[in-house]
């Protein structure tokens, strides 16, 4: 991208100028600028200490040299394809170029820059961050832009026209004639001869307006397909031994991962009705906390729930038991004797009469928790709750009550992205019920379900409304932008909204058809798209408002044959160049979601920006300002006037 920006900026017309003509070190400042932006960005939120991401450095520089190279290219072609007028100064010169092409330049860059920083309202991490920092960079990279490089701009023609050669500017180039009329870019007469009048005609505007509605049709049919995840497979490199091992994985385990069912501190284990709201065995009720994840293992396929749990009350109260050789004291003491331990003085805790045989209450279910979350299991005595429970019971007040406690049991076997997430929802859902179902008076606490994997796919949750409210507030930003700098001209807004949206929902049939699931990464690409959007929409949209031409065909034709080899060789040209070297990559995510999602940005942006939008314009564009006709026509008499007298 850098030695394509550096080797097209500038236009050479005879082989002897062609070290004089190029514009390698002004292509290389323009860089620089970009690159500068992006570190004023960074420097100024780690200040700050909002913490840096991956997506971060990975995205917003490809996000910053999409826009700012655009609006380079547009001063310096612009300018390039204006002639001085009389006795006018280069200063001058620049400053009434920059009149012209400033104001889109500052449309697209706040539009961008006011909503990416309201799309830091999000409630995803990810595009938070994202959205702070690009929001930043594009702001100093307009700022640099208008301030530095138009200088440097200055400095470059005053160079060029000494004829002094580019990067060793010290050194004089060869005698040349002088050329009377400046060389007209292939890109600019292609626009303006073939391209912008074969789209204008009468008998394909229609077709175009048919093929677009039908993709924007397709992609609105398969938009709520979108798989909604990420597969933990893609993060790998094609060739890692980790793939084999997530294969393994998926063929020969016959369980998923394990589920704790955690009750909060507040629920009485001493009293009868709060241990048979928990309890799984006789005596329980029938929708206990343990009988309900029974009944969910029961239909593994539906709830993810794939064994009944381990209930550490069931297996204190099987320990406690007389009938047991588990709980035994020392009869002098009162201390633990282990079930191993052969010894005249260790007792039985408990009486084999009908009150001992009972479940322990009060102070004497807390008396012996604490042997039986201590006793480790023995061929004598395997129900001992140190190996399996000594995590799951947090006792109080010097083991006088119990707090928090946990209920494990393990999901069925989770294949993808769309598994983990059902067994996410499913497991908060039975601990909906159980909690619902626990009401005991005074009930301050809950239940809920916790696995290793829920922080990772909690996001997945609300991805879907968290897209919906980051791409409509963006839009609606751009709308507001852009009503006020078009000079409150409502409907050029509304169809350069139309067209952005557009591009956005066809993203959406993109992912459907090439298996691009919508995550945080995919999500922060479509924000990038909607900002990237608005470079190759408003710079038309405006271009068309601001023409004086008779008819809508012909002010659409005029933008686009003027603007749109700008933003063509600005946008489209420069990203294929960046694009097409991601796609080389090893690394999956890297194939999937940049290479994939940037190419179809690129290509559904050029589509629409520069051949749908003009389409739309010349059919239901807004009609041409008498004041800006008027306008135009006083400078074109003093422009005229001016050239007669150079002449």
């Amino acid at each position: 991208m850098f030695l394509y920006i550096s080797l097209t900026l500038g236009r050479i017309a005879p082989c002897e100028s062609i070290l004089v003509d190029t514009k390698i070190s002004l292509g290389i400042a323009g860089i620089l600028i970009v690159l500068a932006s992006v570190a004023c960005s960074l420097g100024i939120f780690s200040y700050a200490g909002v913490p840096l991401t991956l997506i971060v450095i990975e995205v917003i520089p490809f996000l910053v040299l999409a826009v700012g190279v655009d609006n380079i290219y547009i001063i310096v072609q612009t300018l390039q394809r204006d002639e001085r007028l009389y006795r006018e100064k280069l200063d001058q010169q620049i400053g009434r170029v920059l009149g012209d092409v400033a104001p889109s330049i500052f449309l697209s860059s706040f539009s961008e820059t006011v909503a990416f920083f309201l799309g830091a309202l999000s409630s995803m991490p990810a595009v938070r961050t994202f959205s702070l920092f690009a929001g930043m960079a594009i702001f100093f990279d307009f700022l640099l832009q208008i301030t530095l490089f138009v200088s440097l701009l200055g400095m470059d023609i005053k160079r060029q026209e000494k004829n002094r050669l580019d990067i060793l500017c010290c050194i004089p180039g060869c005698k040349r004639n002088r050329v009377s009329e400046k060389p007209k870019g292939c890109i600019f007469m292609f626009f303006k001869k073939i391209f912008a009048p074969v789209v204008m005609k009468d008998s394909i505007r229609p077709i175009v307006v048919a093929i677009f509605v039908g993709m924007l049709s397709f992609s609105i049919a398969v938009v709520n397909k979108v798989d909604i995840g990420l597969d933990q497979s893609l993060s790998m490199p094609d060739d890692s031994y980790v793939l084999k091992y997530f294969h393994s994985l998926n063929k020969y385990m016959h369980s998923g991962p394990p589920v704790y069912f955690v009750v909060e501190e507040g629920h009485d284990y001493k009293s009868k009705e709060g241990q048979s709201m928990v309890c799984g065995g006789a005596g329980c009720n029938n929708n206990s906390l343990v009988q309900q994840i029974y009944n969910a293992a029961q239909m593994d396929n539906y709830t993810k729930i794939g064994y009944s749990p381990s209930s550490w009350l069931d297996d204190y109260f099987d320990w406690v038991k007389p009938q047991s050789t588990c709980c035994r004291v020392y009869n002098n003491t009162e201390r633990f004797c282990n079930a191993s331990v052969v010894d005249p003085l260790c007792v039985r805790c408990r009486s084999l009469t009908p009150e001992g045989k009972r479940r322990p209450l009060e102070e004497e279910f807390m008396k012996y928790l604490p042997m039986f979350l201590s006793d480790n299991p023995n061929p004598k005595c395997g129900k001992g709750g140190h190996a399996a429970y000594s995590s799951a019971v947090n006792l109080l007040s010097n083991d006088t009550d119990v707090g928090a406690t946990y209920f494990m049991t393990y999901h069925t076997i989770l294949h993808n992205s769309e598994d983990f997430i059902d067994a996410l929802r499913k497991a908060r859902m039975i601990a909906k019920n159980i909690t619902e179902s626990m009401d005991a008076p005074g009930k301050n606490y809950s239940v809920f379900a916790y696995s290793v994997f829920y922080v990772f796919y909690e996001q997945y949750l609300t991805i879907v409304d968290d897209t919906l409210f980051n791409l409509c507030l963006s839009l609606a930003a751009i709308f507001f932008v852009s009503v006020i700098l078009l000079g409150f001209e409502i409907w050029s807004a509304v169809l350069m909204c139309i067209a952005i949206s557009m591009i956005l929902i066809n993203m959406f049939g993109v992912m459907w058809l090439w298996n691009i699931s919508l995550n945080a990464v995919s999500l922060v690409n479509l924000v990038m798209c909607c900002g990237i959007s608005v470079e190759f929409c408003s710079h038309i949209t405006r271009a068309f408002s601001v023409s004086t031409k008779g008819s809508r065909v012909q002010r659409a034709q005029d933008s686009l044959a003027h603007i749109g080899s700008s933003v063509f060789s600005g946008i489209t040209l420069t990203k294929f160049l960046g694009i097409g070297v991601m796609g080389l990559s090893k690394s999956q995510i890297f194939k999937v979601f940049y290479f994939r999602m940037y190419l179809s940005m690129v290509l559904l942006g050029a589509a629409h920006g520069l051949i749908f939008l003009p389409v739309l314009l010349s059919y239901i564009g807004p009609r041409v300002n008498k004041a800006k006709v008027q306008a135009a026509l006083q400078r074109q008499r003093g422009t005229e006037q001016e050239r007669l007298i150079d002449h």
